[in-house]
């Protein structure tokens, strides 16, 4: 019986959630003995031929181009899960989604026509099925592992659907924004960092993107509270997953309740 097949594929990305999976090394070699790489080049040139059993896809779709590959990817994948804020929210190049992208290319391209782009940057599931989605800037190597191992053995991922509060918690830490008055997304974002930054006595950034059910407006009165401006807070929601439905309303939500 053979072993099941593996493909980490890339698309407009930074190539950091692919170096999360490499980062992994003594379970990657363990990994490796139950499982057949059959396409990763940033791991090696050698590739085989579809299909996959498993495609891990890191970035987010940003060219008709990749448009194209990642509908075939699909159809060549059992299971396809995708990895990292690009891949599930845009990424921080989602960015160009609230501007003009032909102003952004005239203004940094000496050649702008020979600029291949969409007017967005959209993530993976807005262009095909997706079985399940690991959130991060990067990714946390844990949950990698989780749905790999998960798969082997054939059951469901155990992948948390809570808050980054639910961490700090877990790991009895002290609010940093109720104790100290530091801004801090944590009681909108997506676990999985295991707390991080918070941690360190710094604020949540929002690297796993919103959660399934976020009170914005809640944590835009406490934020400002903390002393942040609209625009500061605007800036705060517009960064990693500055698309993912949640988080692109959180500038909306940032407007002062009108009278």
């Amino acid at each position: 019986m053979r072993p099941p097949t593996l493909a980490v594929w890339k698309f407009t990305s930074c190539d950091g959630c692919q170096l999360t999976l490499l980062d992994c090394e003594d379970e990657l070699l363990a990994l490796a003995g139950q499982v057949r790489i059959a396409h990763f080049l940033e791991a090696s040139s050698r590739t085989l031929p579809g299909p996959y059993d498993v495609s891990l896809v890191e970035g987010s779709i940003t060219t008709a181009e990749e448009e194209h590959r990642i509908r075939w990817i699909r159809e060549q994948s059992r299971v396809l899960v995708v990895i990292g804020a690009c891949a599930t929210a845009g990424g921080i190049q989602a960015l160009r989604n609230f501007a003009d992208v032909a102003e952004f290319r005239s203004l940094v391209y000496a050649s702008p026509g020979h600029v291949e782009s969409l007017a967005t940057s959209t993530p993976i599931s807005a262009h095909v099925p997706v079985d399940y989605e690991l959130r991060g800037c990067p990714i946390d190597r844990r949950q990698l592992l989780e749905v790999l191992s998960a798969f082997l053995v054939g059951r469901k991922p155990d992948l948390p659907d809570t808050s980054v509060c639910t961490e700090c918690k877990r790991r009895g830490l002290t609010c940093v924004m109720v104790a100290d008055g530091i801004p801090c997304l944590g009681p909108v974002t997506h676990a999985g960092c295991g707390a991080l930054c918070p941690a360190y006595h710094r604020g949540c950034f929002g690297c796993f993107g919103p959660m399934a059910t976020p009170n914005i407006p809640a944590l835009t009165a406490q934020l400002r509270a903390c002393g942040l401006d609209e625009a500061a807070i605007e800036r705060a929601f517009h960064t990693f997953n500055a698309a993912a439905p949640g988080f692109s309303e959180g500038a909306a939500a940032s407007d002062p309740p009108r009278r």
